[in-house]
């Protein structure tokens, strides 16, 4: 299916031709401007995933190609790929079979370069820490309380922990993943350069030898960063193999970052289309919690319709092949949206080429037995055409009127946010914190950041912090490792159990898969 020219993608969300910036043939940033639409936001979120997935993304593509055959205007808005997973366990992240964005192949590999803008503006705030010690250290920072670490873009377990001198002071910090740095969270949560470069300013770098805290602001560093990421603010414009418009700009990751796209791209969406379809990262215990309680605060809308996506083969997961026993997950999920959350929903059974017609009846009584909407779709098979019912459903669920709960208040401390994440949304009996996360929570409350957002990094395989522990387990002890304070983003970060936010590639990655021809036609990404 040949793709349309991006000025006309541009001109379906009422995208002025001037605002609209090829990168190459198919892809394009968009200057901000205002549209003329007050858009309602649909997200889609899944049920406990495995390691190949639930297919979220193409669900959100085969959805959005569907309201789009039902007559009304849509755009998906969602996450970068990052180089790490797809060189790493799960490939390609652009959807796949007949519910894809493309191109595919530029958008999973570089794209426009968003990620490396990331990265280098985040280590130029790292260069600088290192040379304002080298040249005298004004500010008196404490190399022992340095807090702020590099970032690099694929899974290396060997930078999770680095040493070196400057001088005669040892230094020891270590590398996160791109998507799980300080700086990508800033640039997906501000709005404009002008609170890009505020954010960028707050980031706290270290403490002082007197223990007080020293920003970036402090060495100067806000401009020179928001200079690197001044187009990598603005968000990216590419298609679906049906032509509908797909913004995908920035942040992956819910299970140790905050799992969304840019605040930029939601709201642009929003602004030119009836519906935004959007995606938070793996189930909804991880990337549409902090969706509700971290984005929808930020940009001042709650979803109108969420749509939880379950897969057959990975219920029976959950009851170790028992179809019944792990269908517990899946309700924990509905119980979350219902009772947590108080948003509308349907439930949408992703259909597999193996999924017996016995299975898709079970599973369609179970879920009829919670009173929930559901609808089966295969957008992998058939594209929008397969996603028809659940568009109606979903639709038809937008016009629904509730008010959106959140898990935690504002106000709540730290500790008070982190332990109603982990006791209403996960089903933990208590939440114990290590002595290292007692100290930071600690300093934290200090600094005066208690009243920031809270975002738990944990497995995205269990509700709790033990990967192994599948299904809908109750009353489990959660544990919390260590904290990262993300100030300029007005985050908490609270790292549950052996939680890492600089993954390893694993033993069979998908990068052995990948073969590239003479004519650099790629084959093997996904």
């Amino acid at each position: 299916m040949a793709l349309k020219s991006i000025y006309e993608i541009g001109e379906k969300i009422g995208v002025k031709e001037e605002n609209v910036i090829p990168y190459g043939k198919n892809c394009a940033k968009l200057e901000n401007e205002n549209g003329g639409k007050k858009g309602k936001l649909i997200l889609v979120s899944a049920m406990t995933s495995n390691k190949t997935g639930i297919g979220k993304t193409t669900v959100s593509i085969g959805l959005a190609d569907a309201i789009n055959r039902l007559g009304k205007s849509a755009t998906l808005a969602l996450r970068e790929p990052s180089l790490g997973p797809v060189f790493g366990i799960k490939g390609g992240a652009t959807g796949g079979g007949r519910a894809k964005i493309e191109p595919s192949d530029e958008i999973n590999l570089h794209f426009t370069g968003d990620f490396d803008a990331v990265t280098q503006a985040n280590n130029l705030l790292a260069s600088i820490i290192d040379n304002h010690i080298f040249q005298g250290n004004e500010l008196q920072i404490d190399p022992q309380k340095i807090f702020f670490k590099r970032c690099l873009d694929v899974n290396d377990r060997s930078l999770r922990q680095i040493q070196y001198k400057i001088g005669d002071v040892e230094i020891c910090t270590g590398f996160n993943i791109t998507a799980a740095s300080e700086v990508m969270a800033v640039l997906c949560l501000s709005e404009n350069i002008e609170s890009l470069k505020k954010n960028l300013g707050n980031i706290l770098v270290a403490l002082n030898k007197k223990g007080k805290p020293i920003f970036a602001k402090d060495l100067q560093a806000e401009n020179a960063m928001a200079i690197l990421l001044k187009d990598a603010i603005k968000p990216n414009l590419v298609q679906t193999l049906e032509g509908t418009p797909a913004l995908v700009h920035l942040g992956p990751f819910a299970n140790i970052a905050h799992g969304c796209n840019s605040n930029v791209a939601t709201k642009f969406a929003l602004l030119h289309s009836d519906y935004c379809v959007t995606e938070a990262g793996f189930g909804s215990d991880l990337g549409a919690e902090k969706f509700f309680d971290i984005k929808s605060r930020l940009i001042g809308k709650t979803p109108d319709a969420v749509v939880l996506v379950i897969v057959i083969d990975v219920i029976k997961e959950h009851g170790n092949g028992d179809l019944k026993l792990g269908f517990e997950n899946v309700k924990k999920h509905i119980e979350n949206l219902r009772d947590v959350f108080n948003v509308p929903f349907v439930v949408a059974i992703n259909k597999h080429s193996s999924d017996s017609k016995k299975d898709i009846q079970m599973t369609l009584k179970l879920c009829e037995n919670e009173k929930v909407n559901v609808a089966v779709c295969d957008a992998f098979g058939k594209g929008g055409e397969g996603c028809k019912e659940l568009a109606e459903k979903t639709l038809r669920v937008c016009e629904e009127k509730k008010r959106t709960k959140f898990a935690y208040e504002m106000s709540d401390d730290i500790k008070t946010k982190v332990e109603k994440i982990a006791t209403k949304v996960y089903g933990a009996g208590r939440v114990l914190c290590s002595k290292i996360a007692e100290e930071k929570i600690a300093l934290a409350e200090k600094l005066g950041f208690g009243k920031f957002f809270v975002n738990i990094a944990k497995t995205q395989f269990s509700f709790s912090d033990d990967k192994n522990l599948l299904g809908a387990p109750k009353n489990f002890d959660f544990h919390i490792s260590d904290i990262e304070i993300r100030s300029g983003a007005n985050v908490i970060v609270a790292i549950a159990g052996n939680m890492l936010l600089m993954p390893g590639l694993s033993k069979n990655p998908n990068y052995k898969n990948m073969k590239i021809d003479k004519n650099s036609k790629i084959s093997g990404l996904f």
